[in-house]
Protein backbone atom coordinates (compact mmCIF):
# COMPACT_ATOMS: atom_id res chain seq x y z
CA UNK A 1 0.00 0.00 0.00
CA UNK A 2 2.78 2.40 1.04
CA UNK A 3 4.11 1.76 -2.31
CA UNK A 4 1.64 2.23 -4.35
CA UNK A 5 0.97 5.53 -2.70
CA UNK A 6 3.88 7.01 -2.87
CA UNK A 7 4.09 5.79 -7.40
CA UNK A 8 0.68 7.83 -7.07
CA UNK A 9 2.78 10.86 -5.81
CA UNK A 10 5.25 10.79 -8.34
CA UNK A 11 2.75 11.27 -10.89
CA UNK A 12 3.21 14.42 -13.42
CA UNK A 13 -0.47 16.71 -13.38
CA UNK A 14 0.23 17.12 -17.07
CA UNK A 15 0.26 13.79 -18.19
CA UNK A 16 -0.82 11.81 -15.07
CA UNK A 17 2.11 9.39 -15.65
CA UNK A 18 5.23 8.86 -13.06
CA UNK A 19 7.42 11.73 -14.09
CA UNK A 20 10.04 11.58 -16.69
CA UNK A 21 12.97 14.35 -16.25
CA UNK A 22 11.48 16.35 -13.30
CA UNK A 23 12.14 20.29 -13.37
CA UNK A 24 10.43 22.67 -11.05
CA UNK A 25 9.02 26.11 -11.20
CA UNK A 26 10.08 29.02 -8.81
CA UNK A 27 6.85 27.99 -7.05
CA UNK A 28 7.82 24.86 -5.95
CA UNK A 29 5.88 22.33 -8.10
CA UNK A 30 7.55 19.86 -10.29
CA UNK A 31 6.27 18.58 -13.94
CA UNK A 32 7.85 16.18 -16.70
CA UNK A 33 10.52 18.51 -18.77
CA UNK A 34 8.37 17.74 -21.84
CA UNK A 35 5.18 18.62 -20.33
CA UNK A 36 5.88 21.83 -18.94
CA UNK A 37 7.70 22.81 -22.05
CA UNK A 38 5.18 22.25 -24.48
CA UNK A 39 2.96 24.14 -21.91
CA UNK A 40 4.73 27.42 -21.45
CA UNK A 41 5.37 26.92 -26.02
CA UNK A 42 1.28 27.35 -26.06
CA UNK A 43 1.56 30.26 -23.40
CA UNK A 44 4.37 32.48 -25.59
CA UNK A 45 2.05 33.72 -28.11
CA UNK A 46 0.34 35.57 -25.05
CA UNK A 47 3.36 36.18 -23.30
CA UNK A 48 1.88 35.25 -20.29
CA UNK A 49 3.14 32.40 -18.07
CA UNK A 50 1.75 30.51 -15.23
CA UNK A 51 1.98 27.33 -13.22
CA UNK A 52 -0.69 24.65 -14.45
CA UNK A 53 -0.79 23.42 -11.15
CA UNK A 54 -1.51 26.83 -8.48
CA UNK A 55 -1.71 29.46 -11.44
CA UNK A 56 0.95 31.14 -10.15
CA UNK A 57 1.89 34.06 -13.06
CA UNK A 58 5.17 35.09 -14.24
CA UNK A 59 6.57 38.37 -15.95
CA UNK A 60 9.30 36.51 -18.07
CA UNK A 61 9.45 32.31 -19.40
CA UNK A 62 10.27 30.82 -16.28
CA UNK A 63 13.76 28.76 -16.14
CA UNK A 64 13.10 25.11 -14.97
CA UNK A 65 15.16 23.58 -12.52
CA UNK A 66 16.08 20.04 -12.80
CA UNK A 67 14.53 18.19 -9.61
CA UNK A 68 17.58 16.37 -8.33
CA UNK A 69 15.71 14.74 -5.61
CA UNK A 70 12.67 13.48 -7.19
CA UNK A 71 15.01 12.37 -10.33
CA UNK A 72 16.58 10.19 -7.84
CA UNK A 73 13.65 8.60 -5.98
CA UNK A 74 11.81 7.72 -9.54
CA UNK A 75 14.46 6.26 -10.79
CA UNK A 76 15.37 4.31 -7.38
CA UNK A 77 11.55 3.09 -7.78
CA UNK A 78 11.80 2.42 -11.53
CA UNK A 79 14.98 0.34 -10.75
CA UNK A 80 13.62 -1.49 -7.63
CA UNK A 81 10.37 -2.64 -9.91
CA UNK A 82 11.95 -5.69 -12.03
CA UNK A 83 13.83 -7.09 -8.78
CA UNK A 84 10.09 -8.06 -7.09
CA UNK A 85 8.99 -9.44 -10.54
CA UNK A 86 11.99 -11.85 -10.64
CA UNK A 87 11.17 -15.83 -9.85
CA UNK A 88 12.76 -17.20 -7.53
CA UNK A 89 14.73 -20.83 -8.31
CA UNK A 90 13.51 -23.66 -5.25
CA UNK A 91 14.89 -26.61 -4.33
CA UNK A 92 14.58 -29.88 -6.39
CA UNK A 93 14.55 -32.25 -3.16
CA UNK A 94 11.98 -30.16 -0.74
CA UNK A 95 8.73 -31.44 -2.29
CA UNK A 96 6.57 -30.60 0.63
CA UNK A 97 7.71 -26.65 1.02
CA UNK A 98 8.93 -24.30 -1.20
CA UNK A 99 12.54 -23.62 -0.04
CA UNK A 100 14.83 -21.08 -2.31
CA UNK A 101 17.99 -22.64 -3.78
CA UNK A 102 21.21 -21.74 -3.20
CA UNK A 103 23.23 -24.16 -6.06
CA UNK A 104 22.40 -25.95 -9.04
CA UNK A 105 24.39 -28.88 -9.65
CA UNK A 106 25.10 -29.54 -13.33
CA UNK A 107 25.22 -32.77 -13.34
CA UNK A 108 22.33 -34.08 -11.09
CA UNK A 109 20.68 -31.26 -13.17
CA UNK A 110 18.69 -30.43 -9.68
CA UNK A 111 18.30 -27.26 -7.74
CA UNK A 112 19.74 -27.24 -3.64
CA UNK A 113 19.05 -25.64 -0.90
CA UNK A 114 21.51 -25.24 2.07
CA UNK A 115 20.40 -28.67 4.12
CA UNK A 116 20.56 -30.96 0.40
CA UNK A 117 23.73 -29.07 -0.57
CA UNK A 118 25.42 -30.46 2.26
CA UNK A 119 24.76 -33.54 1.63
CA UNK A 120 25.49 -33.60 -2.25
CA UNK A 121 28.12 -35.18 -3.57
CA UNK A 122 31.53 -33.22 -3.48
CA UNK A 123 33.15 -35.08 -6.20
CA UNK A 124 34.56 -32.89 -9.38
CA UNK A 125 31.53 -33.91 -11.78
CA UNK A 126 29.26 -32.76 -9.94
CA UNK A 127 29.64 -29.17 -11.13
CA UNK A 128 27.86 -26.30 -8.83
CA UNK A 129 26.88 -23.34 -10.26
CA UNK A 130 24.38 -20.43 -9.07
CA UNK A 131 20.77 -21.61 -8.78
CA UNK A 132 18.96 -21.88 -12.69
CA UNK A 133 15.97 -23.80 -14.05
CA UNK A 134 17.45 -24.17 -16.84
CA UNK A 135 20.21 -26.62 -16.48
CA UNK A 136 19.76 -28.29 -19.77
CA UNK A 137 21.63 -25.51 -22.17
CA UNK A 138 24.86 -26.01 -19.99
CA UNK A 139 25.43 -29.23 -21.12
CA UNK A 140 26.67 -30.41 -24.66
CA UNK A 141 23.73 -31.47 -27.28
CA UNK A 142 25.73 -33.63 -28.97
CA UNK A 143 27.90 -35.87 -25.84
CA UNK A 144 25.24 -34.00 -23.03
CA UNK A 145 28.36 -33.49 -20.84
CA UNK A 146 29.02 -30.28 -19.15
CA UNK A 147 30.23 -27.04 -21.54
CA UNK A 148 33.55 -26.69 -19.74
CA UNK A 149 35.24 -25.42 -22.32
CA UNK A 150 35.18 -22.32 -25.15
CA UNK A 151 36.29 -22.71 -29.09
CA UNK A 152 37.50 -18.72 -30.10
CA UNK A 153 37.49 -19.66 -33.61
CA UNK A 154 33.54 -21.15 -33.67
CA UNK A 155 32.85 -18.63 -30.69
CA UNK A 156 30.71 -22.07 -29.26
CA UNK A 157 31.04 -22.87 -25.51
CA UNK A 158 32.05 -26.90 -26.05
CA UNK A 159 32.62 -29.56 -23.34
CA UNK A 160 35.63 -32.19 -23.21
CA UNK A 161 34.72 -34.73 -26.10
CA UNK A 162 34.12 -32.15 -28.33
CA UNK A 163 37.57 -30.29 -27.46
CA UNK A 164 39.29 -33.51 -28.31
CA UNK A 165 37.29 -34.22 -31.14
CA UNK A 166 35.74 -31.76 -34.03
CA UNK A 167 37.82 -28.74 -32.02
CA UNK A 168 40.66 -29.76 -31.15
CA UNK A 169 42.82 -28.07 -33.56
CA UNK A 170 41.01 -24.55 -32.57
CA UNK A 171 42.13 -22.68 -29.79
CA UNK A 172 40.31 -23.18 -26.89
CA UNK A 173 39.93 -21.33 -23.84
CA UNK A 174 38.15 -22.56 -20.15
CA UNK A 175 34.95 -20.91 -20.05
CA UNK A 176 36.23 -19.04 -16.89
CA UNK A 177 38.87 -17.79 -18.53
CA UNK A 178 36.73 -17.12 -21.87
CA UNK A 179 34.28 -15.42 -19.88
CA UNK A 180 37.09 -13.13 -18.16
CA UNK A 181 38.17 -11.86 -21.24
CA UNK A 182 34.66 -11.48 -22.35
CA UNK A 183 33.96 -9.29 -19.37
CA UNK A 184 37.06 -7.03 -19.51
CA UNK A 185 35.76 -6.38 -22.79
CA UNK A 186 32.56 -5.42 -22.16
CA UNK A 187 33.69 -3.74 -19.21
CA UNK A 188 35.69 -1.50 -21.79
CA UNK A 189 32.64 -0.97 -23.97
CA UNK A 190 30.75 -0.19 -21.11
CA UNK A 191 32.77 2.48 -20.45
CA UNK A 192 32.64 3.49 -24.17
CA UNK A 193 28.52 3.19 -23.88
CA UNK A 194 28.34 5.20 -20.51
CA UNK A 195 30.76 7.79 -21.83
CA UNK A 196 28.71 8.18 -25.03
CA UNK A 197 25.76 8.03 -23.05
CA UNK A 198 26.84 10.75 -20.91
CA UNK A 199 27.84 13.23 -23.94
CA UNK A 200 24.68 12.50 -25.64
CA UNK A 201 22.48 13.39 -22.44
CA UNK A 202 25.19 16.57 -22.04
CA UNK A 203 24.64 17.59 -25.67
CA UNK A 204 20.86 17.15 -25.25
CA UNK A 205 21.13 19.53 -22.17
CA UNK A 206 23.42 21.87 -24.50
CA UNK A 207 20.65 21.73 -27.11
CA UNK A 208 18.01 22.32 -24.87
CA UNK A 209 19.64 25.33 -23.01
CA UNK A 210 20.61 26.69 -26.46
CA UNK A 211 16.80 26.02 -27.78
CA UNK A 212 15.38 27.95 -24.98
CA UNK A 213 18.10 30.58 -25.03
CA UNK A 214 16.90 31.51 -28.62
CA UNK A 215 13.42 31.58 -27.50
CA UNK A 216 14.18 33.56 -24.89
CA UNK A 217 16.02 35.83 -27.04
CA UNK A 218 13.61 35.58 -30.03
CA UNK A 219 11.06 36.98 -26.80
CA UNK A 220 13.21 39.70 -26.01
CA UNK A 221 13.88 40.70 -29.62
CA UNK A 222 9.86 40.55 -30.20
CA UNK A 223 9.19 42.73 -27.66
CA UNK A 224 11.89 45.48 -28.69
CA UNK A 225 10.45 45.00 -32.26
CA UNK A 226 6.75 45.61 -31.07
CA UNK A 227 7.53 48.48 -28.93
CA UNK A 228 9.81 49.77 -31.69
CA UNK A 229 7.09 49.93 -33.94
CA UNK A 230 4.64 51.51 -31.76
CA UNK A 231 7.45 54.13 -30.92
CA UNK A 232 7.52 54.66 -34.57
CA UNK A 233 4.12 54.85 -35.69
CA UNK A 234 3.34 57.38 -32.94
CA UNK A 235 5.99 59.58 -34.28
CA UNK A 236 5.12 59.15 -37.61
CA UNK A 237 1.17 59.93 -36.76
CA UNK A 238 2.81 63.04 -34.86
CA UNK A 239 5.02 64.12 -37.92
CA UNK A 240 2.17 63.88 -40.02
CA UNK A 241 -0.22 66.07 -37.74
CA UNK A 242 2.53 68.16 -37.44
CA UNK A 243 3.54 68.56 -41.15
CA UNK A 244 -0.47 69.01 -42.13
CA UNK A 245 -0.84 71.30 -39.79
CA UNK A 246 2.18 73.52 -41.18
CA UNK A 247 0.67 73.20 -44.76
CA UNK A 248 -3.02 74.15 -43.32
CA UNK A 249 -1.71 77.30 -41.56
CA UNK A 250 0.35 78.48 -44.62
CA UNK A 251 -2.67 77.69 -46.74
CA UNK A 252 -4.87 79.85 -43.65
CA UNK A 253 -2.60 82.44 -43.75
CA UNK A 254 -2.31 82.79 -47.99
CA UNK A 255 -5.73 82.88 -47.99
CA UNK A 256 -7.04 85.90 -45.68
CA UNK A 257 -4.36 87.75 -47.63
CA UNK A 258 -5.59 86.76 -50.43
CA UNK A 259 -9.62 87.47 -49.07
CA UNK A 260 -8.32 90.76 -48.16
CA UNK A 261 -7.18 91.91 -51.51
CA UNK A 262 -10.24 90.08 -53.36
CA UNK A 263 -12.12 92.84 -51.20
CA UNK A 264 -10.52 95.58 -52.16
CA UNK A 265 -10.19 95.04 -55.39
CA UNK A 266 -14.52 94.00 -55.46
CA UNK A 267 -14.79 97.62 -53.86
CA UNK A 268 -13.00 99.02 -56.51
CA UNK A 269 -14.11 97.30 -59.47
CA UNK A 270 -17.82 98.51 -58.24
CA UNK A 271 -16.28 101.92 -57.75
CA UNK A 272 -15.48 101.71 -61.21
CA UNK A 273 -18.35 101.00 -62.85
CA UNK A 274 -20.38 103.65 -61.55
CA UNK A 275 -17.89 105.85 -62.67
CA UNK A 276 -18.12 104.08 -66.14
CA UNK A 277 -22.24 104.11 -66.26
CA UNK A 278 -21.99 108.08 -65.19
CA UNK A 279 -19.04 108.97 -67.80
CA UNK A 280 -21.42 107.13 -70.57
CA UNK A 281 -24.46 109.08 -69.53
CA UNK A 282 -22.13 112.21 -69.50
CA UNK A 283 -20.83 111.06 -73.42
CA UNK A 284 -24.61 110.42 -74.60
CA UNK A 285 -25.89 114.07 -73.84
CA UNK A 286 -26.47 116.29 -76.55
CA UNK A 287 -26.27 119.90 -74.68
CA UNK A 288 -22.90 120.93 -74.60
CA UNK A 289 -23.65 122.99 -71.65
CA UNK A 290 -25.32 120.42 -69.69
CA UNK A 291 -21.79 118.30 -70.04
CA UNK A 292 -19.85 120.66 -69.10
CA UNK A 293 -21.58 122.51 -66.56
CA UNK A 294 -22.11 118.81 -64.91
CA UNK A 295 -20.94 119.07 -60.88
CA UNK A 296 -19.52 115.73 -60.55
CA UNK A 297 -17.24 115.75 -63.84
CA UNK A 298 -14.44 116.61 -61.52
CA UNK A 299 -14.63 113.49 -59.41
CA UNK A 300 -15.10 111.32 -62.77
CA UNK A 301 -12.03 112.00 -64.54
CA UNK A 302 -8.29 114.11 -63.91
CA UNK A 303 -7.71 115.84 -66.92
CA UNK A 304 -4.25 116.61 -65.96
CA UNK A 305 -3.02 113.12 -64.94
CA UNK A 306 -5.40 111.33 -67.35
CA UNK A 307 -5.29 107.89 -65.98
CA UNK A 308 -6.44 106.23 -63.26
CA UNK A 309 -4.24 105.13 -59.58
CA UNK A 310 -3.41 101.40 -59.56
CA UNK A 311 -4.64 99.46 -56.20
CA UNK A 312 -1.83 98.82 -53.94
CA UNK A 313 -2.15 95.01 -53.14
CA UNK A 314 -0.50 93.16 -50.27
CA UNK A 315 2.25 90.31 -50.79
CA UNK A 316 0.41 87.59 -50.77
CA UNK A 317 3.26 85.27 -50.20
CA UNK A 318 3.59 81.39 -51.55
CA UNK A 319 3.32 78.07 -50.02
CA UNK A 320 6.73 77.47 -48.12
CA UNK A 321 7.64 73.75 -49.61
CA UNK A 322 11.09 74.23 -48.59
CA UNK A 323 10.41 74.79 -45.10
CA UNK A 324 7.67 72.10 -45.31
CA UNK A 325 10.37 69.57 -46.36
CA UNK A 326 12.72 70.19 -43.76
CA UNK A 327 9.97 69.88 -41.42
CA UNK A 328 9.23 66.82 -42.87
CA UNK A 329 13.17 65.27 -43.38
CA UNK A 330 14.31 66.29 -39.85
CA UNK A 331 11.39 64.30 -38.45
CA UNK A 332 12.25 60.95 -40.26
CA UNK A 333 15.56 61.32 -39.60
CA UNK A 334 14.90 61.96 -35.89
CA UNK A 335 12.49 58.47 -36.36
CA UNK A 336 15.40 56.29 -38.15
CA UNK A 337 17.80 57.68 -35.15
CA UNK A 338 15.55 56.68 -32.73
CA UNK A 339 14.76 53.26 -34.36
CA UNK A 340 18.82 52.74 -34.45
CA UNK A 341 18.80 53.13 -30.67
CA UNK A 342 16.24 50.79 -30.35
CA UNK A 343 17.88 47.74 -31.63
CA UNK A 344 21.58 47.16 -32.91
CA UNK A 345 22.48 47.11 -36.40
CA UNK A 346 25.59 46.06 -37.52
CA UNK A 347 27.70 48.58 -39.49
CA UNK A 348 29.31 47.40 -42.74
CA UNK A 349 32.99 47.14 -43.06
CA UNK A 350 35.33 48.67 -45.33
CA UNK A 351 37.69 45.21 -46.09
CA UNK A 352 40.87 45.84 -48.17
CA UNK A 353 43.35 42.86 -50.31
CA UNK A 354 46.49 41.89 -48.38
CA UNK A 355 48.66 41.74 -51.11
CA UNK A 356 50.77 39.80 -49.08
CA UNK A 357 48.40 36.73 -49.09
CA UNK A 358 47.42 37.10 -52.99
CA UNK A 359 48.68 33.86 -55.20
CA UNK A 360 51.07 34.76 -57.58
CA UNK A 361 48.32 34.62 -60.80
CA UNK A 362 46.33 36.94 -58.90
CA UNK A 363 46.22 40.69 -59.44
CA UNK A 364 45.47 43.28 -57.10
CA UNK A 365 44.63 46.41 -57.78
CA UNK A 366 45.65 49.82 -56.57
CA UNK A 367 42.36 50.34 -53.96
CA UNK A 368 43.03 46.81 -52.88
CA UNK A 369 39.32 45.92 -53.76
CA UNK A 370 39.42 43.69 -56.67
CA UNK A 371 41.40 39.97 -56.99
CA UNK A 372 41.65 39.38 -60.94
CA UNK A 373 42.63 36.25 -62.09
CA UNK A 374 45.93 37.56 -64.07
CA UNK A 375 49.06 36.13 -65.62
CA UNK A 376 52.08 35.57 -63.72
CA UNK A 377 52.68 38.35 -60.86
CA UNK A 378 56.37 39.21 -59.76
CA UNK A 379 55.86 39.00 -56.11
CA UNK A 380 58.41 38.01 -54.11
CA UNK A 381 58.14 34.65 -51.84
CA UNK A 382 56.59 35.29 -47.90
CA UNK A 383 55.19 32.83 -45.42
CA UNK A 384 51.25 34.24 -45.88
CA UNK A 385 51.04 33.92 -49.70
CA UNK A 386 48.82 31.23 -50.87
CA UNK A 387 51.20 29.47 -53.25
CA UNK A 388 48.90 26.83 -55.13
CA UNK A 389 45.85 28.35 -55.51
CA UNK A 390 43.99 31.83 -56.93
CA UNK A 391 43.39 33.18 -53.08
CA UNK A 392 43.43 36.40 -51.09
CA UNK A 393 42.82 37.35 -47.43
CA UNK A 394 41.75 40.24 -46.28
CA UNK A 395 44.12 42.86 -44.26
CA UNK A 396 41.25 43.23 -41.62
CA UNK A 397 40.01 40.38 -39.22
CA UNK A 398 37.72 40.20 -36.62
CA UNK A 399 37.91 38.87 -32.74
CA UNK A 400 34.43 39.69 -31.56
CA UNK A 401 31.36 41.90 -32.56
CA UNK A 402 28.83 42.02 -35.50
CA UNK A 403 29.75 42.46 -39.22
CA UNK A 404 29.10 42.09 -42.76
CA UNK A 405 30.83 43.41 -46.06
CA UNK A 406 29.38 42.64 -49.78
CA UNK A 407 31.08 41.14 -52.60
CA UNK A 408 30.39 41.65 -56.57
CA UNK A 409 30.40 38.39 -58.10
CA UNK A 410 29.51 39.48 -61.46
CA UNK A 411 32.71 39.31 -63.51
CA UNK A 412 33.19 35.33 -62.46
CA UNK A 413 31.28 32.75 -62.82
CA UNK A 414 33.91 30.32 -60.93
CA UNK A 415 34.56 31.92 -57.38
CA UNK A 416 34.85 31.20 -53.49
CA UNK A 417 34.53 33.45 -51.04
CA UNK A 418 34.22 33.55 -47.03
CA UNK A 419 35.74 33.18 -43.68
CA UNK A 420 38.90 31.63 -42.56
CA UNK A 421 41.95 31.33 -39.80
CA UNK A 422 45.48 33.25 -40.60
CA UNK A 423 46.79 29.61 -39.45
CA UNK A 424 45.99 27.67 -42.36
CA UNK A 425 48.55 26.42 -44.47
CA UNK A 426 49.16 28.23 -47.71
CA UNK A 427 51.36 25.48 -49.30
CA UNK A 428 49.96 22.34 -49.44
CA UNK A 429 46.45 20.89 -51.68
CA UNK A 430 44.72 21.87 -47.85
CA UNK A 431 44.59 25.67 -48.22
CA UNK A 432 42.10 25.51 -50.77
CA UNK A 433 39.20 27.15 -49.11
CA UNK A 434 36.90 24.76 -47.84
CA UNK A 435 39.04 22.00 -48.04
CA UNK A 436 40.40 22.11 -44.47
CA UNK A 437 39.13 22.09 -40.98
CA UNK A 438 38.87 25.64 -40.88
CA UNK A 439 37.42 27.88 -43.35
CA UNK A 440 33.91 28.60 -43.88
CA UNK A 441 33.13 28.96 -47.67
CA UNK A 442 30.39 29.80 -50.50
CA UNK A 443 31.08 28.56 -53.93
CA UNK A 444 29.66 29.39 -57.30
CA UNK A 445 30.03 26.08 -59.87
CA UNK A 446 27.74 25.47 -62.80
CA UNK A 447 25.13 28.62 -62.02
CA UNK A 448 24.17 26.84 -59.11
CA UNK A 449 25.57 27.62 -55.37
CA UNK A 450 27.38 25.22 -52.81
CA UNK A 451 28.89 25.88 -49.42
CA UNK A 452 32.03 23.88 -48.07
CA UNK A 453 33.81 23.08 -44.61
CA UNK A 454 36.10 20.39 -43.91
CA UNK A 455 36.01 18.90 -46.61
CA UNK A 456 32.56 18.75 -46.44
CA UNK A 457 30.04 19.84 -49.37
CA UNK A 458 26.59 20.65 -49.92
CA UNK A 459 24.79 21.51 -53.07
CA UNK A 460 22.09 24.58 -51.95
CA UNK A 461 18.20 24.51 -53.89
CA UNK A 462 19.53 27.95 -55.12
CA UNK A 463 20.18 29.06 -58.94
CA UNK A 464 22.67 32.07 -58.91
CA UNK A 465 20.59 35.40 -59.51
CA UNK A 466 22.13 38.20 -58.66
CA UNK A 467 25.65 39.69 -58.83
CA UNK A 468 26.53 40.87 -55.35
CA UNK A 469 26.35 38.22 -51.98
CA UNK A 470 26.86 39.49 -48.59
CA UNK A 471 28.66 38.14 -45.40
CA UNK A 472 27.18 38.60 -42.01
CA UNK A 473 29.82 37.60 -39.14
CA UNK A 474 28.42 37.44 -35.22
CA UNK A 475 31.84 36.15 -33.22
CA UNK A 476 30.09 36.11 -29.88
CA UNK A 477 26.94 34.11 -31.05
CA UNK A 478 29.19 31.88 -33.47
CA UNK A 479 27.62 32.51 -36.44
CA UNK A 480 28.46 33.44 -40.64
CA UNK A 481 25.96 34.05 -42.76
CA UNK A 482 26.03 34.32 -46.75
CA UNK A 483 22.95 36.39 -48.46
CA UNK A 484 22.23 37.32 -51.80
CA UNK A 485 21.44 40.73 -52.44
CA UNK A 486 18.80 40.13 -55.17
CA UNK A 487 15.11 41.89 -55.12
CA UNK A 488 14.33 40.40 -52.32
CA UNK A 489 17.45 39.26 -50.58
CA UNK A 490 17.71 35.89 -50.00
CA UNK A 491 19.37 33.99 -47.34
CA UNK A 492 21.39 31.32 -48.67
CA UNK A 493 23.09 29.68 -45.75
CA UNK A 494 24.40 30.12 -42.30
CA UNK A 495 27.57 27.76 -40.55
CA UNK A 496 27.18 27.69 -36.54
CA UNK A 497 30.78 27.63 -34.82
CA UNK A 498 32.83 28.21 -31.95
CA UNK A 499 35.31 30.35 -33.11
CA UNK A 500 38.89 30.18 -31.44
CA UNK A 501 41.09 32.67 -33.38
CA UNK A 502 41.01 36.03 -35.63
CA UNK A 503 38.56 35.19 -38.26
CA UNK A 504 39.50 36.82 -41.82
CA UNK A 505 37.86 37.35 -45.24
CA UNK A 506 39.11 35.43 -48.17
CA UNK A 507 38.79 35.21 -51.57
CA UNK A 508 39.29 32.57 -54.44
CA UNK A 509 38.82 33.62 -58.38
CA UNK A 510 38.74 30.67 -60.49
CA UNK A 511 38.36 32.84 -63.37
CA UNK A 512 37.14 36.76 -63.80
CA UNK A 513 37.65 39.26 -61.24
CA UNK A 514 35.80 39.44 -57.91
CA UNK A 515 35.33 43.09 -56.06
CA UNK A 516 34.90 44.45 -52.93
CA UNK A 517 32.02 46.72 -53.02
CA UNK A 518 30.97 49.83 -51.07
CA UNK A 519 27.69 48.58 -49.09
CA UNK A 520 24.43 50.93 -47.45
CA UNK A 521 24.77 50.92 -43.89
CA UNK A 522 21.98 49.17 -42.19
CA UNK A 523 21.49 45.77 -42.79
Amino acid sequence: MASADLKKGLDCSICLNIYTDPVTLRCGHSFCRLCIEQVLDSQEASGRYSCPECRQKFEKRPRLQKNIALHNIVENLLGAQPEEKETQVFCTYCVEDSVPAVKSCLLCEACLCDKHLKVHSKSPEHVLCDPSTSLGNRKCSVHKKILEYYCTEDSACICASCSAGEHRRHQVETVDEASEKRKTKLGDFLAEVIKAKQEAEKTSQSLQEHRRKVKEDAADVTKKAITLFRDVKRRLDNLERRVMSDISLQVEQVSRTCDYDIQQLEMKVEELSRKIHQIEELCNMTDPLTVLQESDTGDLCDTEEGHIQDLQLHDRGNLDVAGISHTLYTGLSAIITGANGGMYIPKPEALSLDVNTANKYLHISDDKKIALKSALQNRSYTSERYLKHPQVMSSQSFSSGQHYWDIDVGGSDDWRVGMCYSGISKKEGYSLIGSNDYPWCLMCSSNSYKVMQGGTEETLPHSVSANRIRIYLDYEGGVISFYELGIPIRHLHTFTDTFTERIYGVLNVGKGYLRIVGVIQGM
